[in-house]
């Protein structure tokens, strides 16, 4: 897959192409439904499928007190957008002069005379241009003034939720992961390295791998399932995300727990992602240690229980042994 880092690194001659405009962050089922059809429809034509987002996402700019925090950090989606088969991906720096491009401007000089569009799809509530004035009627209306088509793709729901990023970034924040599982397709994960924790894991419960500091989406504080992966190797564990009130500890961490654990070596370099498959429960003061190490025994215990019966094909079942 050709990664873009501005428009004037797209080649003169690029194109002809089918493109999909869009923020994709999480790159969920419903974004990848959509390039895979791009996808389809350019090898049968003979052109070039091209995804087109935006660094850093727009919110940031336009509105920089939100706060947002992303599903997938740039280097993570691009590798989630190559999954889909694509051909190349064009990653607008976002700044003043895109921002105050009209509609029209972005059609004309991006869409048609850069990209040579054949096709442009889009989700029904797609947006853009200078205030996000542009929406699929006024593009549609001028791809048939500049001669591309523009295909125009409902909302998708999954058992009655909107499959969206808005709403996947709500139910993680709200630990609800195996729920946004299902809406992402695939697990939601972080990436980083590990960090350097305060030693609690292994002077007092069971060893630990600590991630260094993250600054996007996390699920809500609690206890989870999870898989991680430490360089190459996979591990299933359980992941606690908080502060460790017990031993009144104040800094925010993110500590793993290995339950397949063997010895591996593990350097500050070490790329360690940890995918969140259910949650256990929340984040809670216990009165000793020694109820925290009874809780941790049982918290791993429901996660083998839960592994135990994913391996048999019982995923449903699996979340119904786990939920608190």
């Amino acid at each position: 897959m050709q990664v873009f880092h501005k428009l004037d690194d797209v080649p003169a001659h690029f194109g002809p192409s089918l493109v999909s405009v869009g923020n994709f962050d999480g790159v969920h089922r419903a974004h990848a439904h959509v390039l895979r059809e791009i996808v389809r429809r350019a090898r049968q034509s003979g052109a070039m499928a091209i995804a087109v987002t935006f660094e850093p996402h727009p919110a940031r700019i336009l509105r920089p007190d939100s706060g947002m925090k992303l599903l997938t950090p740039t280097p993570e989606k691009l590798r989630l957008l190559e999954a889909t088969g694509i051909d190349a991906v064009l990653l607008l720096p976002f700044g003043r002069d895109l921002s105050l491009m009209t509609p029209r401007q972005f059609a004309e000089r991006i869409l048609k005379k850069k990209l040579r569009a054949r096709e442009v799809h889009e989700g029904y509530n797609f947006r853009f241009g200078h205030k996000a004035a542009g929406d699929v009627n006024l593009l549609a209306h001028l791809g048939q003034e500049l001669g591309f088509e523009v295909k125009v793709y409902a909302e998708e729901k999954l058992r009655g939720e909107r499959v969206s990023s808005s709403h996947i970034r709500k139910l993680i924040t709200e630990g609800r992961v195996s729920r946004a599982r299902h809406l992402l397709a695939r697990p939601f994960c972080i990436l980083g390295n590990p960090g350097r924790g305060r030693g609690l894991g292994s002077k007092y419960t069971v060893p630990t791998i600590n991630l260094a500091r993250y600054e996007e989406l996390v699920p809500k504080d609690g206890v989870y399932i999870t898989c991680t992966r430490v360089g190459e190797e996979r591990f299933e564990s359980v992941t606690n995300i908080g502060y460790r009130p017990t031993f009144g500890a104040e800094l925010f961490a993110i500590e793993t727990h290995l339950l397949n654990f063997h010895p591996i070596e593990l350097t500050p370099e070490s790329e360690l992602e940890i995918c969140f498959l259910n949650r256990l429960r929340d984040e809670i003061k216990f009165p000793s240690v020694e109820a925290l190490r009874e809780q941790i025994s049982r918290d791993v215990k429901k996660a083998r229980r839960y592994f135990h019966l994913l391996r048999l094909g019982s995923p449903a079942t699996a979340s119904q042994q786990t939920n608190p």
